[in-house]
């Protein structure tokens, strides 16, 4: 067929020949038949009690573990905190934290430790959602802080506790870390979990919950507003600031460009555990 003749979309696809008898990719992902599963399975899959969305996640996380270059990774931290002050200091510390839902009931409503105990405490959650292990390498460790700070990076980044709010607080890293992580392929590395994560929320949402793809679109550029414009909290210690009302907290962590919005009832939809409102009023 003449070059002419040939669909614009399907010119410069070169068919790559290879002895191999399975599928065989340059990228370890497309390799990883675990992963190409789950994939399709929480991109195109309807909502249902039987497979919760937190599980999916569960499901993920020993997969990517077994694709991950662990010693690339740690040179690539050992490199980055060479030209990265403000990593190394919080490597350097190695501050993690050993609290308790109890520890957070004497503060004070409206304080950012308030406000957690009133969301773990009210929605049946837990602190610790994977089994307790030190730390032994830094990405063990990063990893660590990062499950600690997941919760109060929903409030301080404006992300409500349910299905829709999640997206803010993984648009906020998925921003922040780029923002400042020197080294593109570690900060990549980094937020490997955040952009699998996300796509949850933002395919089956476009394909199956359409009624709620504007809050999806909102708690997505809410979560970039913010990891734009803030210091790097991720590498802050939220635990010296868990008295302070929420604005002072936001304020004095370098936190910017949040916004409160509740997403409840879109996210409770999203869930099947919910009607919407047919005047369901625009995202602010």
């Amino acid at each position: 067929m003449a070059d002419g003749e040939i669909a614009y979309l399907a010119r410069g696809v070169m068919p790559v020949e290879t002895p191999s008898s399975v599928l065989v990719s340059s990228s370890k992902y497309l390799n990883n038949p675990r992963l190409r599963d789950w994939l399709a399975t929480i991109l195109l899959r309807k909502n249902g009690p039987d497979m919760p969305p937190q599980a999916e996640m569960w499901e993920f996380l020993p997969i990517l573990e077994s694709l991950r270059d662990h010693a690339r990774i740690e040179q690539m931290f050992e490199d980055e905190r060479r030209v990265n002050p403000l990593l190394d200091t919080w490597f350097k510390e190695g501050f993690y934290s050993t609290y308790a839902i109890a520890d957070f009931k004497d503060y004070a409503p409206g304080t950012l430790g308030g406000i957690f105990h009133r969301w773990i405490t009210q929605g049946d959650y837990q602190i610790q959602i994977t089994p307790w292990t030190a730390p032994k390498t830094q990405l063990e460790f990063y990893n660590l802080r990062s499950g600690q700070t997941h919760d109060f990076e929903h409030i301080l980044t404006g992300g409500g506790f349910n299905f829709m709010g999640e997206l803010v607080p993984y648009w906020y890293r998925l921003t922040n870390v780029f923002k400042y992580i020197k080294n593109p392929e570690l900060a990549a590395e980094l937020s490997v979990i955040q952009i699998f994560g996300s796509l949850r929320y933002t395919v089956r949402t476009l394909l199956h919950y359409p009624q709620v793809w504007p809050t999806a679109v909102d708690c997505i550029q809410r979560g970039i507003t913010v990891g734009r414009a803030s210091d790097a909290l991720f590498l802050a210690k939220l635990e010296d600031h868990f008295h302070l009302p929420l604005d002072q907290a936001r304020a004095a962590l370098g936190v910017r460009g949040a916004v409160d919005v509740d997403t409840d009832r879109e996210g409770a939809f999203w869930a099947g555990r919910g009607p919407l409102s047919q005047t369901l009023e625009p995202v602010a």
